[in-house]
Order: C-alpha cells, then sequence, then structure tokens
C-alpha cells in the first residue's frame, strides 16, 4: 500500500530579463527537472520579441508561461503560490518585488558580480554593485548564487548575511563530444576546415571579445567563430574591427540554439572574459570535451584547472593567440585536455546535481 500522494509544490518564477542570456538558460533548464522534485514551476516573462523563443521553448518543456509589463505587477497573480523566485537584471526590480511580491521569495543571483578591469576600474565597478545591488539585496527574501565563490564574494566583500550557493550544471547528454563519423560531417556542413576557435556569447565589454578578434590576427591559419547578438554595440564593434583589420579567418554566426552542434565541431572554446559567475558556456564546452582557453579570473579558476582540462591566460591578445596555436600544433595534448574537461563536468557540474540543489533550497525556503 503506498502512502497518500501530496500536490507538488507551487513555483512562480519571475524575472525581469530584456533578453535571453546565460540566466534564462538556467531557468530553462533547470525548472523542468523540479518536477521530479514535487515542485511544479510557472515563468512569468517580460512581453518583447527577444524573449518569444524562450516562452516557445519553456512551454514545450511543459513550463507555465505568463508574460507580463513588470515584476511590480504580478503581486495578485503570484499570491496564491507556496513560494516565488525572483532573478533580476535591474537593482529597481528589487524594491518592485520588496513592495508588491508575497513571502516567502527566494531571489537568485546569477550576475558577474566582480569585474576585473584594468587602470582602478575593478574597484570603481565594486563600489557600484554595493551600491546599486547590495544594498537592496539586503532586504529582499533569502539570496542564492550560482558558485561557490560568488558565495563568498558576497558574503565577505559585499557584506550579505546568510548567502546560499548552489553550482551549475549541463545536460551531458546533450552536450557531449560526438562520434568521429559525425564530427567529420558537421565540419562539412559548418565550413570547419582548419582548426577552429569557438567564441560564444552576449556582446559585452567584460566578455572582452574584442582581444579575441586581435587574437585571430595573430593566428591566421586559425578559424575564429563568434556566436552571439552581431546586432549589439559590442557586436557591430567586434565586425567593424574585422573588416578594418582585413581578417579573413573570422566568422560571425550570430545568435544561435543549437550551440551542442557548434561545441561538437570545434577544436577549442575561448573566453578571454573579465567577467563571469559561473559561465554555462563554459560547463557547455567542457561536457562536450572542449579544452578551454580563459582568464585566471576567480569564477574560471574554480571551473578550469590550467594545463588539466584548459589553459588559464592572461586576456592579452598575443598570449591568447600563442596558448590557441599551441593546441593547434598539439592535437594529443589538447584531446587530453578535452578528455579531462568533460570528465570534470561528469563528476561535480551535470544538471542533475544543479536542480537536487536547487530543490532542496526551495523545499527549505517554503516551509511555514
Amino acid at each position: 500500500m503506498t502512502g497518500p500522494r501530496h500536490a507538488p509544490l507551487r513555483l512562480a518564477v519571475l524575472t525581469d530579463a530584456p533578453r535571453v542570456a546565460g540566466s534564462e538558460i538556467w531557468l530553462l533548464d533547470v525548472l523542468p527537472l523540479l518536477r521530479e522534485q514535487g515542485i511544479q514551476a510557472s515563468v512569468f516573462l517580460p512581453h518583447g520579441a527577444a524573449l518569444d523563443e524562450l516562452a516557445r521553448r519553456c512551454a514545450e518543456r511543459g513550463l507555465e508561461v505568463t508574460r507580463h509589463d513588470g515584476v511590480g505587477t504580478l503581486g495578485p497573480a503570484t499570491a496564491s503560490f507556496d513560494l516565488r523566485l525572483l532573478q533580476a537584471w535591474e537593482p529597481h526590480t528589487y524594491a518592485a518585488a520588496q513592495a508588491n511580491l508575497a513571502t516567502p521569495y527566494l531571489t537568485v543571483v546569477h550576475d558577474q558580480l566582480d569585474y576585473h578591469y584594468p587602470l582602478g576600474l575593478k574597484a570603481l565597478f565594486r563600489l557600484i554593485y554595493a551600491v546599486t545591488k547590495a544594498r537592496p539585496l539586503r532586504r529582499v527574501g533569502t539570496v542564492v548564487t550560482v558558485s561557490r565563490w560568488g558565495q563568498a564574494f558576497l558574503e565577505r566583500r559585499m557584506r550579505l548575511r546568510g548567502v546560499l550557493g548552489v553550482t551549475n550544471g549541463v545536460d551531458t547528454a546533450v552536450f557531449a563530444p560526438a562520434p568521429a563519423e559525425a564530427r567529420a560531417a558537421l565540419r562539412r556542413h559548418l565550413g570547419f576546415d582548419t582548426f577552429t576557435v569557438l567564441v560564444p556569447g552576449r556582446f559585452a565589454l567584460e566578455k572582452n571579445q574584442l582581444a579575441a578578434v586581435l587574437a585571430a590576427r595573430h593566428c591566421p591559419d586559425l578559424t575564429f567563430v563568434f556566436v552571439g547578438d552581431m546586432d549589439s554595440p559590442l557586436g557591430t564593434a567586434a565586425r567593424l574591427l574585422t573588416r578594418r583589420l582585413r581578417l579573413t579567418n573570422v566568422r560571425f554566426l550570430g545568435r544561435r540554439w543549437d550551440m551542442s552542434t557548434l561545441y561538437q565541431a570545434a577544436d577549442v572554446l575561448l573566453q578571454p572574459t573579465l567577467a563571469e559567475n559561473q559561465s554555462l558556456v563554459t560547463l557547455e564546452a567542457m561536457a562536450s570535451g572542449l579544452p578551454v582557453v580563459t582568464t585566471a579570473i576567480p569564477a574560471q579558476a574554480e571551473l578550469v584547472r590550467d594545463g588539466v582540462d584548459g589553459l588559464l591566460v592572461p586576456p592579452q591578445p598575443q598570449l591568447l593567440a600563442q596558448a590557441l596555436r599551441a593546441l593547434a600544433q598539439a592535437p594529443l595534448q589538447t584531446a587530453q585536455l578535452g578528455r579531462q574537461a568533460r570528465e570534470r563536468v561528469l563528476s561535480s557540474h551535470r544538471l542533475e546535481h544543479t536542480a537536487a540543489q536547487v530543490a532542496d533550497l526551495i523545499h527549505r525556503a517554503a516551509r511555514p
């Protein structure tokens, strides 16, 4: 005889996202898995064409989706839920949530937190974050972030109390190396006929894609493939710089939803980033068997072990190019780094691990 069946915990997930970035992919990946943990999530997304595809994919995965005109309008619509989970891009969203949402609620922070800019700008950006984000975070519900270093940063540097941490994970069945024949076919289809450097991500100053363009100038025999919002100001700047330098080994693919196939076809991931929390791009590439060339900022050093499953390199174009050329000239070492990268994700960063951590926090937060 089985015990009584309990109704699932109802979770309202609210975001003010203007477009799709890693935090929105995180929702798309994690929320469907919460059903197995007794949690039924409903997603509240802003109106706007930039989120239409995300809304469609959420619905396709069995998530109820409601579009809205602002988090501050969602008090009545979310009051009957057992718990609310908030993700905010804009500081004013925290005030709107505090004034209008029922309690309890969790606030999940995907912010990059610390910007490793030169010339004293790092200290300036810390001050800006402390005033604009950390201060209102002290007045919202329980704060959760998606890395251990980020948890420590918010507690020690920003002096927030009781911050909880989970680790990001990816679907290791979706993000996996392709068999040799399938990979060769993918490369032919995509036109990857030389050592291919994949550079995906939202175009922004902290992602430092211009350094990757400049690195391409030092590696004429390698192909650099950029994926992201080419119509953004930084995307436009990257294309203009490529034309100005007359680089013939750089391609721009724009926004893509088929990242798993691009990882399978590429030879290495390049991420000259100056700010991350815990990068899904890094984890997706590692799970796909790609070595990662990235910077030694705390977020990346938490994932990539230098010389074990990738290379940690200062974000100067010549040094990035030197590391990439070394990998191109050492295919056995490159393959070994890729194998070890996947093993690291399999052991510590599966999507199921993340979902279990998140579910535990949700159940604890919802208890009366």
